[in-house]
């Protein structure tokens, strides 16, 4: 067993490894595939909506929270000002504004 752990740490640090050296070395083009440059626009909307998902449905005992949902109505509201605004620094403070406000009012 603890030899597969050493085999799976060494597989991974030359992964690793390999990802930053490669794009520095001058073995891969200079420019992307344009399947792969499309592709990498989900890339960043796929990483986020699982966090964003889980942070606003998932209460901190692991249960799913539909109902009396505070963090809900806040992302409602920062998404709506996301929407108009097109500014992240508006839409974090209007959002951790509003959650904060609504635990507190209600």
């Amino acid at each position: 067993m603890h030899e597969m752990i050493w085999w799976i740490m060494i597989c991974c640090g030359l992964i690793t490894f390999a990802a930053r050296f490669l794009p520095l070395s001058g073995l891969l083009p200079d420019e992307l595939p344009a399947g792969v440059k499309r592709a990498m626009h989900y890339v960043p909307i796929a990483v986020l909506t699982p966090i964003i998902v889980s942070g606003i449905f998932i209460a901190d005992d692991g249960s799913f929270m539909l109902t009396d949902n505070m963090r809900l109505y806040a992302a409602i509201i920062a998404a709506a000002i996301a929407i108009f605004t097109r500014s992240i620094l508006a839409t974090l403070i209007a959002g951790l504004s509003c959650l904060w406000l609504l635990n507190f009012l209600l």
